[in-house]
């Protein structure tokens, strides 16, 4: 198939936006029901016994099985395509938090909610996101963002839902409603996801008349390995500031209830910042803006240091928040340009499974950094350094091509 023949089989630059809609749609309802414990959280343990430490066990678990089970399902994406993929998550979704809703000891409750719910969480990711950076050339990076917007306005609209309910019912009744709700509205939006054509597929791929790559060879690449490294390092310095500076600004003398805005400014942030880096890196190429995003994220965290009043706090959550949603993205934008679209579901799974260990060190760190040194100073100065040095590598990221304003040119969409 010559190149001209290979653009018009590919769908057209606008064609797959009910994919973005879709994608958005079960990213948001699936982080925001995992998102959802921290409502329960109190109810929960005043109606069964069980401790907070235990309950809150089950987010742990979550993460860890959404990063272990994400790069299953990339994989599994890969052979069978993202619909089947997603429509099992959909389905392990809802039972999940039915399930939880009838556990009869914490750990059935653990099991339920952190092992399986996260397993299901972690199959909206990987396949979506790789069908929709597959599925687009004009607007890649915009197309990924907004389907990475959904995702983050999961705590926004799933968790007060939850909280809504949670008033009217028990935690149990509430879980069940919430399980039948995800039902509800993540299996009929699975009709929407579907990969981009083979022919396609074919033409997209590795440029060059070399064979592509298989995936045991992409994930030994030094492209793989400084996008992973980039990701992990770029999670772990702004994890540890996200789960912290709520505790932080009520050590500055702040309110419990204004330290929570802080960290609704950043996730408000994010999403705006998820737009703005996805239209630069249409225009600009991932690869700046997201080196531009780093650095921007690494003094941002360590500016928290320089503010104690609920103002600056705000000033630096709106730049903090909006350079590290901003970033996320744009990983897969640079995946797919280095791999192409056949075994992107893969490599997204392999990364994003580095990323949620770095996600999980950041917390971890920093609080036994402010029990080691009383203070929070050191926190910041790291996530600083680690920021810096997510961009150093960054910068290490093999050219890419530059970004496609238009299939008319056949050249530029398909090169080799």
């Amino acid at each position: 198939m010559n190149t001209r023949t290979a653009a018009h089989a590919f769908p057209s630059p606008d064609s797959n936006w009910p994919l973005v809609a879709a994608g958005a749609l079960m990213g948001c309802v699936a982080i925001g029901v995992v998102f959802s414990l921290a409502v329960l959280l109190e109810p929960m343990g005043a109606a069964s016994g069980w401790s907070r430490a235990g309950i809150s066990g089950a987010m742990t678990l979550a993460f860890l099985s959404m990063g272990v089970a994400g790069f299953g399902w990339g994989t599994l994406s890969d052979r069978y395509g993202p619909r089947v993929v997603v429509l099992a998550g959909s389905v392990l979704l809802g039972l999940a938090s039915v399930g939880a809703s009838r556990a009869a000891s914490l750990l059935e409750f653990q099991l339920f909610y952190g092992v399986l719910m996260g397993a299901a969480a972690g199959s909206f990711f990987a396949p979506v996101i790789a069908a929709t950076a597959a599925s687009f050339e004009r607007h890649r990076s915009l197309a990924v963002s907004l389907v990475s917007a959904g995702m983050g306005m999961g705590p926004m609209t799933i968790s007060p839902l939850v909280g809504w309910l949670v008033t009217q019912h028990d935690w149990r009744t509430t879980l069940l409603i919430v399980g039948i709700l995800a039902w509800a509205l993540t299996l009929p939006a699975v009709w929407f996801v579907r990969s981009a054509p083979a022919a396609a597929q074919a033409g997209a791929g590795e440029g060059g008349g070399a064979p592509p790559m298989t995936a045991r060879q992409a994930l030994r690449s030094k492209a793989f390995i400084v996008l992973a490294a980039t990701f992990f390092a770029c999670c772990a310095a702004h994890s540890g500031p996200i789960f912290h500076t709520v505790s932080y600004a009520i050590g500055c003398g702040l309110s419990t209830v204004a330290a929570v805005t802080i960290y609704s400014m950043e996730g408000a942030a994010g999403l705006g910042g998820r737009l703005l880096f996805g239209l630069l890196a249409d225009r600009l190429g991932a690869k700046p803006v997201l080196v531009a995003g780093l650095l921007v994220q690494a003094f941002a965290a360590a500016a928290y240091l320089l503010v104690n009043q609920l103002g600056g706090f705000y000033a630096v959550a709106l730049v903090f928040g909006m350079a590290y949603g901003g970033t996320m993205p744009l990983y897969a934008t640079l995946a797919r340009e280095a791999f192409g679209p056949r075994i992107l579901g893969t490599m997204l799974g392999a990364a994003t499974l580095l990323s949620s260990l770095g996600m999980a060190t950041g917390p971890l760190l920093g609080g036994w950094l402010y029990d080691r040194f009383g203070s929070y100073a050191w926190l910041y100065l790291g996530s600083l350094a680690v920021g810096l040095g997510a961009a150093a590598i960054a910068l290490m990221f093999p050219a890419s091509r530059p970004p496609t304003g238009t299939l008319a040119t056949p050249a530029r969409c398909f090169p080799g």
